[in-house]
């Protein structure tokens, strides 16, 4: 995933995280399998602009393993995970320089918020967000 970001925006995804996180209650985390071999991966963790907000992060599909559904059902099990947890809306931040991302998420229902967060400056994001209620 960093060297994707690297390549497309010159650089790695330096956003503060920690594994922690993304740990129960504060935030899960997945890793989808084909076989033995992870091509898809995401997790949302507590916190956003909203009191009930929750922030997608890490959302990537392994080059080779795209175009398969693999990030659609990444994504539905994080609202699903979100909304167990009474989270009450879904946020995210990605790059213009992802148009697949950013159509991935317009058809799964999410729509522009204004900027926020790390990269709340940055001329080149896209901020969105969804309710799960």
């Amino acid at each position: 995933m960093q060297a994707h970001y690297t390549a497309i925006y010159g650089g790695p995804d330096t956003s503060p995280m920690e594994a922690d996180d993304f740990a129960p209650p504060r935030g899960d985390f997945v890793v989808l399998e084909v076989g033995e071999v992870a091509v898809a991966m995401g997790g949302w963790r507590r916190g956003g602009p909203e009191p009930g907000d929750a922030e997608i992060k890490r959302m990537f599909v392994r080059e080779s393993h795209r175009g398969r559904g693999h990030a659609r059902a990444v994504l539905t099990w994080i609202e699903d995970s979100a909304r167990e947890a009474g989270v009450t809306r879904l946020v995210l931040e990605t790059g213009e320089a992802q148009p697949e991302a950013i159509a991935l998420y317009g058809s799964s229902g999410y729509t522009r918020i204004p900027a926020f967060g790390y990269y709340g400056n940055e001329e080149r994001s896209a901020h969105l967000a969804k309710h799960l209620t």
